[in-house]
C-alpha cells in the first residue's frame, strides 16, 4: 500500500480534455515491484490530499473490501459557506444521480425514491469566522461526491464548488475548499493501523490564515475528532 499527497487539480484518470493525470505518474511509485501502482479508491479532481493505491493485485481487493465495510476511517477538512445550526451530527440524506447522462453529477432526495442511494456524512464545526465555516467531515458511506452534495444540501455549500454551490468556473476564482486530511487502514489483524496525515493545500491555508486560524492547527483538531461517538441525525428524507 502506498498512502500519496494527491495536489489540488490533478484529475486521477484521463477527462474527455485530455491532460495531465495522476495516471501519468504511477509508474514512478513503483519502488521496485513489476507493477504500478493502482486506485483503492478515488479523489475528485479538485479535492487534495490522502489517496490511498494498492501495489499488486492482492493488495487491492484487500483494500477494496476494507473500503467496501466500512473499515477505513476518513476524515476532511472543508470551509463552507456558512454554517450547520448544529456543532456535530450525521447527515443521513440518499443521493441520486441528477441526470443519465452526468453520473458524476449528484442530487438529494427522498428515501425510496427511484436510484436513491444511501449516505451518510457524519460532522464537527471546528470554527466559526462570520460567513465561513471551517469544518471536519467522515463519509461513512462512499458515494461520488457525497460530502459536496451533502454539505450543499444542508444549505452550506464548499467554498469554490462550482456544482454544488454556484462558484465561478471562470479561472481566478476560489478553489474547491475540500481536503482528504487523514486515512486510518487496517491493514493487517493484529497490528496497529496505518495512520496517515496530509498537510492542507497552499489555498487552503491561505484561506485560514486569512480567518486568524493557524492551518497546522486546524488539522491537527480535524484528526483529534472522535466521529464514531457523533450522534443523532440533523438531516433525512
Amino acid at each position: 500500500m502506498l498512502i500519496i499527497d494527491k495536489p489540488y487539480g490533478l484529475p486521477v484518470h484521463a477527462g474527455p480534455k485530455g491532460g495531465e493525470t495522476l495516471a501519468d505518474h504511477l509508474d514512478a511509485l513503483r519502488f521496485g515491484l513489476p507493477r504500478t501502482p493502482e486506485l483503492a479508491h478515488r479523489l475528485d479532481k479538485d479535492t487534495s490530499g490522502c489517496l490511498v493505491l494498492g501495489r499488486h493485485t492482492k493488495a487491492l481487493a484487500q483494500l477494496g473490501k476494507l473500503f467496501a465495510s466500512g473499515a477505513v476511517g476518513k476524515t476532511y477538512v472543508a470551509v463552507t459557506l456558512g454554517a450547520p445550526a448544529a456543532d456535530a451530527g450525521r447527515i443521513d440524506q440518499p443521493l441520486a444521480k441528477r441526470s443519465p447522462h452526468r453520473g458524476w453529477w449528484m442530487q438529494a432526495v427522498p428515501k425510496g425514491s427511484p436510484g436513491a442511494q444511501e449516505a451518510i456524512t457524519d460532522f464537527q464545526v471546528l470554527h466559526r469566522a462570520g460567513d465561513l465555516t471551517v469544518i471536519a467531515l467522515s463519509p461513512v458511506t462512499g458515494r461520488t461526491h457525497q460530502l459536496r452534495a451533502h454539505l450543499s444540501h444542508l444549505g452550506t455549500p464548499i467554498l469554490g464548488d462550482a456544482i454544488y454551490g454556484g462558484a465561478s468556473r471562470l479561472p481566478g476564482g476560489p478553489k474547491l475548499h475540500l481536503h482528504s486530511r487523514r486515512v486510518v487502514v487496517p491493514l493487517k489483524a493484529g497490528a496497529p493501523p496505518v495512520d496517515v496525515s496530509a498537510p492542507l493545500p497552499p489555498h487552503m491555508c491561505e484561506t485560514l490564515s486569512h480567518l486568524g486560524l493557524d492551518p497546522v492547527a486546524v488539522g491537527t483538531a480535524a484528526d483529534q475528532v472522535a466521529f464514531a461517538k457523533l450522534g443523532t441525525a440533523v438531516s433525512k428524507a
